[in-house]
């Protein structure tokens, strides 16, 4: 992902004016009875479930180790979905070649008709071509939090709903080929969500909204209403919002980031990213971005599972 435009500018203003904080504050007793009433996402759980995925290496699309683990996540969404499938495609990069992918779509509760899209990417960069060190540059990145994080968190959610069950019917779509992408050229990124939406795996596809994750672990994540969801999804970003499950969400217009949700929005699905946007350093992201320092051990069980709280609080939320 990248982002796009300067809205960081209106995010610094903001937090500077005292905008931030945790907006389940706000919310009124009816919602803050519900929250109350919702199963604790475990954190921990999820953490291991990202440690597992960095254990293949980095998953660049085209190498032995994206292949094992898309293998790995195939099965282990077998585990908790009724259904799963793995969506093969060839898709030209921004570099002019041609790369396998796989969207690997976990699925639960096929039968219902009210549907929640839940995505995040889980290939890694092939080059760290953020990184401080030049010689850095052409190394792949463990993709602990550009990629695993979110992965990890729809992961452990699909596992604890598969316990406690849900009425909705719940799309898990892990996206690949979101990292390959070439700062000038905007289709270059999000291959795989590109490919998706123009080809869902079911015809005619329309769930109530989406939710894209993405670098959801760093301990210090900051997630502001990202530009392109507002856009799209604001009423679903203040739903999210307004379910929050701790101080990382921050009530704040935040940057634009072309994303894997800005070709869902595109699709006519409106989707909202989660994703942690930074007003300090050049990138707009958290100094791991696109560099070898993006490991296992930057990334917090809590903040996972402030996120994956957030999931579940959502979903409560809608199928009440």
């Amino acid at each position: 992902m990248k982002v796009t435009l300067l809205y960081m500018i209106l995010a610094a203003v903001m937090m500077a004016c005292g905008s931030t904080g945790n907006s389940t504050a706000t919310a009124s007793s009816d919602e803050t009875v519900a929250k109350a009433t919702v199963a604790q996402f475990d954190g921990n759980s999820a953490l291991e479930l990202a440690r597992q995925q960095c254990e293949f290496g980095p998953r660049v699309p085209g190498t032995p180790q994206h292949a094992k683990c898309a293998e790995w996540l195939k099965t282990t969404l077998q585990a908790s979905c009724d259904t799963v499938i793995v969506q093969q495609a060839d898709v030209k990069t921004g570099q002019g070649s041609m790369v396998g992918i796989k969207n690997i779509i976990g699925i639960i509760n096929p039968e219902a008709s009210e549907r929640l899209l839940l995505l995040a990417h889980w290939d890694t960069r092939p080059w760290a071509d953020n990184d401080p060190d030049p010689a850095n540059h052409s190394k792949p990145v463990m993709g602990a939090n550009d990629g695993a994080s979110g992965v990890a968190v729809l992961l452990q959610l699909a596992s604890q709903l598969k316990a406690q069950g849900t009425t909705l019917g719940i799309d898990i779509v892990l996206v690949d080929a979101e990292d390959m992408g070439i700062a000038d050229i905007e289709e270059s990124w999000a291959l795989g969500a590109q490919y998706w939406a123009q080809h869902p795996h079911v015809q005619g596809y329309k769930p109530l909204f989406g939710i894209l994750l993405d670098m959801v672990g760093a301990s210090d994540a900051t997630f502001t209403r990202e530009y392109y969801s507002q856009q799209y999804a604001a009423g679903f970003v203040d739903l999210v919002w307004n379910n929050a499950a701790g101080s990382h969400f921050i009530n704040a217009d935040g940057g634009a980031v072309t994303d894997d949700h800005v070709f869902v929005n595109q699709a006519g699905i409106p989707c909202v990213d989660i994703i942690d946007m930074r007003t300090s350093g050049d990138s707009g992201f958290c100094p791991a971005w696109h560099t070898v320092s993006d490991t296992i051990d930057g990334i917090s069980a809590a903040t996972l599972g402030e996120v994956g709280q957030t999931l579940l609080n959502v979903i409560a939320q809608v199928q009440q």
